[in-house]
């Protein structure tokens, strides 16, 4: 099923929608796999929320959203991202270092194929143990396809193999990404990534009730438009949602940013690990000596769990070459490939400047960690969030490029 708008499609319409998809099924047990709280645009909260609604009274229902590596979701997020209807009980926490099955591997001839040879090793296919128990009748993954610094469009199987997976596969597929190139990945379908988890669903996923319901969004301060909605298994669905996302999600900038300032919403950034979206959206459009100013009042640490924030404080964003060797020389590097990973990926590698601005760590954390910085109360003085618009803007006879939001887009300059 497919169903798009290009203003929005209503509240009716994607009830209408969903009821269509579920007439005749009548499931006795269903697991829900929205996003989480950091997918705040995706529009998956309505569309969770509207599923519990129409099911409630004839089935079982649990919900477990995709965390990946994030941190858990507190009851208030819950309640903002789902509505008040659905019981904070019924929400179980996927925890990726030990709530998981191995089910399979992606042969290493595989994936140095899909990597031209700079991945030789196989990878361990691991998700939630929960997608396996064959108590569940119907398994619907929830999520917005969007363009993605890992894989390349976000959602679809991702939301099996990272946001409900296990450390040995987004250490792994994450790497694998790092080591292939954001430039060569991010905005496309068919990454060497996608193809390890094309090969994961079609070899171990095949027999599982599962469903795809995805979404492709933007938003305009905190109002979200749903302008497709795609339902069912089949990847030509999601070919349709990437060919729409590159459409309204990618933006062809005009010339390369000298300047680029960025805003990291409170509610939904509290981490580099997230924040850092305005480092990977921006990469392409950012010019050779260019300065990015990400503003960042919600930033509190740096990784989503402890161990992955020790790690970032300990080695901090210092470019791709200096991760490789100490991935190389470090035994706790090694054993977490996704932190390495991000590591790279925050990195402009020298090519342009990159200032935090923040009020929960300090200057010297934050330039211990590699980056430039200005505390956000000095920042906003010049950056003012509520005076200026998505786009170029000039203040005080400086040009610079804005940015509300990261997480719905990906600038490219294309030279």
């Amino acid at each position: 099923m497919i169903l798009t708008s290009e203003k929005t499609i209503t509240g009716d319409g994607l009830r209408k929608a969903l009821e269509e998809f579920l007439e005749g099924k009548n499931p006795r047990k269903v697991l829900l796999l929205p996003p989480d709280y950091t997918r705040l645009y995706s529009g998956a909260g309505r569309i969770t929320a509207a599923l519990y609604d129409i099911l409630k009274g004839s089935c079982h229902i649990d919900i477990m959203p995709a965390l990946g590596t994030h941190e858990p979701m507190t009851r208030e997020e819950c309640e903002a991202f789902f509505g008040k209807e659905i019981p904070f009980e019924s929400i179980i926490v996927h925890n990726w270092r030990t709530d998981i099955v191995k089910i399979g591997e992606v042969p290493a001839e595989f994936v140095s194929e899909v990597s031209e040879g700079l991945v030789n090793e196989k990878i361990d296919v691991e998700v939630n143990k929960l997608i396996m128990d064959k108590s569940y009748d119907l398994i619907i993954s929830i999520g917005q396809v969007v363009p993605h610094e890992v894989v390349g469009m976000a959602n679809y199987s991702k939301n099996i193999f990272v946001g409900c997976g296990g450390s040995s596969m987004i250490n792994s597929s994450h790497m694998l990404g790092a080591f292939y190139g954001m430039e060569r990945i991010m905005g496309r379908d068919f990454s060497p990534v996608r193809k390890v988890f094309d090969y994961a669903q079609e070899h171990f996923l095949s027999d599982i009730p599962l469903t795809y319901i995805l979404t492709v969004t933007t938003n305009e301060g905190d109002e979200t438009f749903i302008h497709g909605l795609y339902i069912g298994k089949e990847r030509k669905l999601f070919e349709s949602a990437v060919e729409l996302s590159r459409k309204i999600n990618l933006v062809h900038t005009e010339r390369p940013f000298s300047k680029a300032v960025v805003y990291l919403d409170p509610r939904e950034f509290k981490s580099t690990w997230l924040g850092n979206k305005a480092i990977y959206r921006t990469r392409m459009a950012m010019a050779d000596g260019g300065e990015l100013i990400i503003l960042a009042p919600g930033v509190s640490k740096f990784g989503e769990d402890a161990e992955n924030d020790r790690l970032i404080r300990k080695y901090g964003y210092v470019g791709r070459e200096r991760i490789l060797e100490l991935t190389a020389a470090n035994d706790d590097l090694k054993n977490n490939l996704s932190v390495a990973a991000h590591l790279i990926h925050g990195s402009s590698d020298g090519r342009f400047n990159i200032t935090y601005c923040t009020e929960k760590l300090s200057g010297e954390e934050v330039a211990g960690a590699g980056f430039g910085y200005i505390p956000y109360s000095e920042a906003i003085k010049k950056y003012d969030p509520l005076k200026l618009k998505d786009g170029f803007n000039t203040v005080n006879g400086e040009e610079f490029f804005y940015i509300s939001n990261p997480a719905l887009g990906l600038w490219v300059f294309d030279k």
